[in-house]
């Protein structure tokens, strides 16, 4: 019978073979060779067959007994027993087993100590006891002359003799088989029983175990509960939280000596054991029995690696099995190396160090390849006990605990007796540092992936933790992005009244956002402008009008006046309040004139433009009024982007997203982006809507966007009041849009202009060594239908020719109107208010000294 991880044929058989066979050093059934170590120490690799037959079947051991024992003869068994005894059948023990067990434990010293304690203990009353057998036989014992004894048996003698023998004498023979049984027989009969129900309840508890065993060959992938580790395309990571491992080293970067200190403290026979180390764990009970004191572990390294992994830190009987059973699944998939390495980054040591690596960091401000000795032992000598023994909480127990472990590493042959006792004297010395947090990398774009991972995992998993969710961001591009910003904030800003910035940049042929900067300082404000703040579109809104009236069967080259009209008291208005005339739909959205788009807008229809928009990646609420033509309904920067790249898949819709797979701390996947493009709208609809938008780029409004080796298609906009500013472009491979403004919605000074500048100078960089595609054709527009069907609005009321003026009065439209004069007038004259000042005591000031100048008495004439 074979199960997951488990042979119960084979698990005994090799059971019997390690217990029968130990002479001939049968201690494993694995056949792959375990690293090596380092020679000269006790740290070695297994020892030979010929070594370990040698040391087993060494002169002296009275525990080791020859493969095949001779049987004893009669003469030598002298057994003086009670007749009444005599009549059942003698079992002889053989303890060969047993002898067996104890040589392969390699606890001889410990049972010969044992027996030689409890022989001086039992000594009296075993010559008491030998003392009242001698008497009882004695005792029991005929005399030879003795009547009545004879008589009876004579009596019982000549019954046989005399007796003529029964024609059958079958059931004479059956008769004495049926001999009733004693007390001692039943009770044997019982504990076999239930013994056996023991053996087979403990056989299904291990199948029942065994196949609850999880997978161990994704071990690499392990994260803890609580953690949530995000990475870029290029598997970076750009934030881990939670008691997570840090800094994650490979074996070979971690010197060799701290290797060997864990091993030396932790885990002795390391290299001997196939995770279960059975002498250790008994050597460990006698220790700390002796001890009074928990000074040695029996779980190996291999144990705890499970624990930490798999399991938990319950004490029950049933997780000791499994951390045995896994130990033993772990070591069979994986060599000593492996075990280790992992062992090393996972082990918790403290001060929310995980790992070696952490903890250098954490107590001695150093890498791994700085550490002294002393320090080294400090760090082995924590994972029984992290806060006790930790040299920042209790430094006297820690240095205990370290030469402790200096001690354990000269036994070992690790290190000489001069290197222990230089580093047992000295001092304990620590320079600790700040544990590694958050090192977020991108921000925004991290902030962005944590709200958007409920749409993709369940509760449950985002409760228990320990996910690394790989993500699509490329980190070049995104640093590309970030410094954009900045600068727009920084230069821009300044001179045109706006103070933060937004820029998302997305795969047009996946949906992936390859790029996503929320704000110019993410410490300073969380706020992400590209994913959580609504803003009115303004004109970028146009692109999708033109594109549904596209759908609904129009032809760029359809005209429209362009004139001052009022429907149903809205009055849209041209940028200056000018208007031009009779205009095409494609000159229409080159000029970003608003009275056109406002009149296909009623032309197609409120109802097919909204749902276009929503089926082309709007998630906001788009309302059914004249003023959505020009950008009133408010949307995030990430969905508009998210439309504009399906004008550039040429109608197929593909959801933006950053989350490409999330793994749970197990390695499973459970989570896989799988999006596949919709169609929502026609190929030809899409490539006449592009062509119109390269016309912004090239003779409009976005002419500060165009790119030198390629052509571009996008829209500016601008919000009422010019509170916003924005430009939404793309190239056939790339989408981009950026948002400039103020977080109060503060009017800003600038134009969309600056946003289409800003837009060139991301796009100008990331599509360096990028192949050069071109845009669709324009299409055969002769006898061209629709794929939606237009609905268009009747409005109540329409007046042409007038407009609503600043009295709110509706007035004929002059367009040279005069400038309105306002003559200067003199202000009226107002008596300042007479307030007699408040008296204050001048200040007494000692008048400063001076020495009175001399001068010279002029010179007078006498008289005479």
């Amino acid at each position: 019978m074979r199960f997951e991880g488990l042979n119960v044929a084979e698990f005994f058989s090799n059971i019997k073979g390690k217990l029968s066979k130990v002479t001939n050093a049968i201690s494993g059934n694995s056949d792959r060779e375990p690293p090596k170590a380092a020679k000269g120490n006790k740290l070695n690799s297994p020892e030979t067959e010929a070594e370990f037959f040698t040391r087993t079947t060494a002169v002296g051991s009275e525990y080791v007994v020859e493969e095949d024992p001779a049987p004893l003869e009669e003469s030598e068994i002298n057994w003086e027993l009670d007749p009444e005894i005599q009549r059942y059948q003698i079992v002889k023990r053989d303890w060969e087993g047993l002898k067996r067990l104890i040589a392969w434990l390699e606890i001889e010293p410990q049972v010969t100590s044992l027996q030689t304690q409890g022989k001086k203990l039992l000594r009296p009353g075993l010559s008491l006891l030998e003392t009242k057998l001698t008497q009882k036989s004695d005792s029991s014992e005929l005399p030879e002359n003795s009547a009545p004894q004879n008589t009876e048996l004579q009596r019982h003698t000549e019954l046989q003799e005399n007796s003529a023998p029964p024609e059958n004498s079958a059931p004479q023979a059956n008769i004495k088989k049926r001999i009733p049984r004693g007390p001692k027989f039943w009770i044997g009969l019982g504990v076999a029983s239930i013994g056996g129900g023991a053996l087979i309840y403990c056989l299904w508890i291990l199948y029942t175990l065994d196949k609850g065993l999880p997978d161990v060959n994704d071990l690499s992938a392990f994260n803890r509960d609580g953690t949530l580790t995000i990475k870029a395309a290029d598997n970076t990571i750009l934030l881990q939280s939670g008691p997570a491992t840090r800094d994650k080293l490979k074996l070979k970067e971690i010197p060799e000596l701290l290797v060997k200190a864990f091993i030396s403290i932790e885990d002795r026979r390391f290299y001997k054991h196939r995770g279960v180390d059975y002498q250790g764990i008994v050597r460990s009970i006698v220790s700390n029995l002796i001890a009074r004191d928990l000074v040695q572990g029996g779980s190996t390294i291999t144990q705890q690696l499970a624990r930490v992994v798999f399991l938990n830190q319950e004490r029950s009987i049933r997780r000791k099995v499994r951390e045995a059973l896994l130990a033993q699944k772990i070591e069979r998939e994986l060599n000593k190396d492996q075990v280790l390495e992992r062992y090393l980054n996972l082990v918790y040591l403290g001060s929310d160090a995980y790992g070696v690596a952490d903890a250098a960091a954490v107590f001695f401000s150093k890498t791994v390849d700085k550490l002294t000795l002393a320090e080294m032992a400090t760090l082995a000598g924590l994972p029984p006990a992290p806060s006790e023994y930790s040299p920042l909480v209790n430094p006297d127990m820690a240095k205990k605990r370290r030469n402790l472990v200096l001690q354990e590493m000269q036994e070992a042959k690790v290190i000489t007796e001069a290197q222990a006792k230089e580093a047992m004297a000295e001092p304990m010395a620590v320079k600790p540092s700040a544990p590694k947090r958050f090192n977020v990398v991108a921000p925004y774009f991290a902030s962005y992936i944590r709200k958007e991972l409920p749409r993709y995992v369940s509760p449950d998993a985002l409760e228990a933790g320990g996910l690394t969710v790989e993500t699509t961001v490329d980190l070049k591009w995104q640093k590309i992005a970030e410094k954009v910003v900045k600068n727009a904030i920084e230069v821009d800003g300044r001179s045109q009244g706006f103070e933060q910035a937004a820029l998302v940049s997305m795969d047009t042929k996946t949906g992936e956002v390859k790029a996503l900067v929320g704000g110019g300082n993410f410490k300073e404000s969380q706020f992400n402008r590209a994913t959580q703040a609504l803003r009115q579109p303004g004109s970028t809104f146009k692109g999708l009008v033109y594109a549904a009236a596209m759908a609904a069967g129009f032809s760029p080259y359809d005209s429209y006046e362009d004139e001052p009209i009022i429907i149903d008291g809205y009055q849209p208005n041209n940028y200056g309040k000018k208007f031009s005339g009779w205009r095409s739909i494609s000159d229409a959205l080159t000029r970003s004139v608003n009275v056109v788009a406002v009149k296909v807008l009623m032309d197609v229809g409120f109802e097919p433009t909204i749902k276009l928009a929503h089926d082309m990646g709007i998630k906001s609420k788009l309302s059914p009024i004249y003023s959505l033509a020009l950008g009133s309904s408010e949307v995030n920067l990430l969905e508009l982007t998210n439309a504009y790249g399906t004008l550039a898949s040429q109608g197929n819709f593909i959801e933006a997203h950053g989350i490409k797979r999330v793994i749970n701390q197990r390695g499973n996947v459970i989570y896989q982006a799988n999006f596949k493009p919709k169609r929502v709208l026609d190929k030809d609809s899409a490539a006449i809507t592009t062509w119109m938008l390269e016309g912004v780029v090239q003779d409009g409004t976005g002419g500060p966007a165009a790119l030198n080796d390629r052509a571009v298609a996008g829209k500016t906009g601008t919000s009422e009041n010019v509170r916003d500013l924005w430009f939404i472009g793309y190239i056939p491979q790339l989408v981009t849009g950026i948002w400039l403004g103020n977080d109060d919605n503060y009017p800003t000074w600038g134009t969309s202009g600056t946003a289409a500048y800003n837009w060139r100078d991301f796009m100008s960089q990331a599509v360096k060594g990028m192949p050069v595609e071109k845009f669709p054709k324009l299409p055969e527009l002769e006898g061209r239908k629709g794929s939606i069907k237009a609905k268009p609005v009747e409005p109540k009321r329409i007046i042409r020719g007038m407009i609503v003026n600043e009295d709110g009065a509706i007035v004929p439209y002059n367009p040279n109107p005069e400038p309105k004069y306002y003559p200067p007038q003199e202000p009226a004259y107002q008596e300042p208010a007479y307030e007699e000042p408040a008296y204050q005591e001048p200040a007494y000031q000692e008048p400063a000294y001076q020495e009175p100048a001399y001068q010279e008495p002029a010179y007078q004439e006498p008289g005479y």
